[in-house]
């Protein structure tokens, strides 16, 4: 690659989605499997590479130190370093993708009122199903098969964020989006058993979809969302607006927005209820939300307390984990830069809601604050603004630029989310 050709400014991809059409008009037909294969390579294979190294160096690091040998089963430890893939969360989806749900509201004895045991029915579906087809199809265990479902969905989402990436900034561009992904702090879990990467893969191709206005899909793809995770709110919010504001323009007729306007809440709204029903009360879900798990909408309060006990040294607070705590303040410090960068990029309506209020939702409620890291994971469009200003620098430049926080990453977003915190 020569130096004016490395510099020279790129256009946006304009071609449509997995088949080649997009909605808004492209002639472009069908792709073959080896069209697709050579558009998708460049950015799957530079994701899988960063993660490569990062998970290596987290083997070697739990290795070395050994304390996952002495830890609970459940609580980060195992027989073998890897086992702590598949703990915190995982145990819980393990034991879906097993026994299935059992949803009640048990309340704890000798503790305040309104306080209940920890309950599966607070992990949605989703995940431990395609864990549990993916155990009956390969004869895999839950944790192969959660493990498998987490490594293929994160292949799906890095092809997804460079299809959303690349059509803002062009190809290089979205191949560097899908590489940031893959180094984010709190990327970790997304090759554990995890649901974060099968959420990222649906949320990146549903607003892929609205972008090249192919409204069917993406209210198939919200509605979905809305089974594996409580945070699909923002998406499908994201979606709904988008489409109602090309229904109040007449830009792409009325049936297609419309129908994806009405189809994109019902996947969470069903299983909410479902929940309510199972355990006599139609609030159960959120109850159980609180009562168990301690996570619930608090305007910011306890981001807030957290930050400045972060700041002044005081690591007395709730489930305070003092490196993943001073990371969270390291990505929070980083965040507005990363904002303005996208900003700057003029992105679609969708990116922006979806972004800000994927923000929104991740400082405005009661959790564990060294994992804002993760929380912020499903903000890829974060990543397209730094993509965009990257996308100048020679490859080998690039690679250079990488190779560090590749193995750093294996520290940074593995070792200290799961063994010097709670992922």
């Amino acid at each position: 690659m020569s130096t004016a050709s490395s510099m020279a400014p790129e256009a946006p991809e304009q071609t449509g989605g997995p088949s080649g059409v997009s909605d808004g008009g492209s002639t472009a037909g069908p792709l073959s499997a080896r069209a697709l294969a050579v558009r998708f390579a460049p950015a799957i294979g530079a994701y899988a590479a960063v993660k490569v190294v990062g998970l290596t160096v987290f083997l070697g690091l739990l290795a070395y130190a050994g304390d996952y040998r002495s830890k609970d089963v459940g609580r980060g430890g195992g027989a073998r370093p890897w086992d702590v893939l598949g703990t915190w969360d995982g145990i819980w989806y393990q034991r879906i993708a097993l026994n299935g749900y059992d949803p009640q509201l048990i309340p704890l004895h000798g503790y305040p009122l309104a306080t209940y045991y920890e309950n599966s029915a607070a992990f949605f579906p989703l995940y431990p199903w395609l864990m549990r087809l993916v155990s009956v199809v390969t004869g895999l265990g839950p944790y192969g098969a959660g493990i498998l479902v987490a490594v293929v969905s994160s292949l799906v989402a890095a092809a997804g964020i460079y299809a959303v990436a690349a059509r803002i900034g062009g190809r290089r561009a979205g191949v560097i989006a899908a590489v940031i992904w893959g180094l984010f702090p709190g990327s970790g879990v997304e090759w554990a058993v995890y649901s974060d990467s099968l959420f990222v893969a649906i949320s990146a191709w549903a607003c892929y979809c609205v972008m090249t206005r192919r409204w069917l899909s993406a209210g198939l793809l919200a509605f979905t969302a809305g089974l594996g995770r409580p945070t699909a709110a923002v998406l499908i919010a994201a979606v709904s607006i988008a489409a109602l504001v090309a229904l109040l323009r007449r830009r792409d007729g009325i049936a297609g927005p419309l129908t994806a306007m009405l189809s994109t809440p019902w996947g969470l709204i069903g299983y909410v209820a479902w929940v309510g029903y199972r355990m006599g009360d139609w609030g159960g879900y959120f109850k159980l939300q609180r009562g168990a798990w301690n996570r619930y909408f608090d305007y910011g309060a306890s981001t807030g307390r957290t930050i400045l006990d972060v700041i002044l040294g005081h690591w007395t607070f709730w489930q305070s984990n003092p490196v993943p705590d001073l990371i969270a303040i390291g990505l929070l410090i980083t965040l507005p830069g990363l904002l303005v960068l996208l900003l700057r990029t003029r992105p679609p309506l969708v990116l922006v809601i979806y972004t800000v209020l994927t923000i929104v939702t991740a400082l405005s409620s009661n959790q564990i604050f060294g994992n804002i890291s993760r929380y912020l994971l499903p903000a890829f469009p974060l990543f397209i603004g730094l993509a965009f200003a990257l996308r100048r620098l020679r490859t080998p430049t690039l690679i250079g630029l990488f190779v560090l926080p590749a193995v750093a990453s294996g520290w940074y977003a593995g070792y200290a989310l799961f063994e010097l915190g709670i992922p």
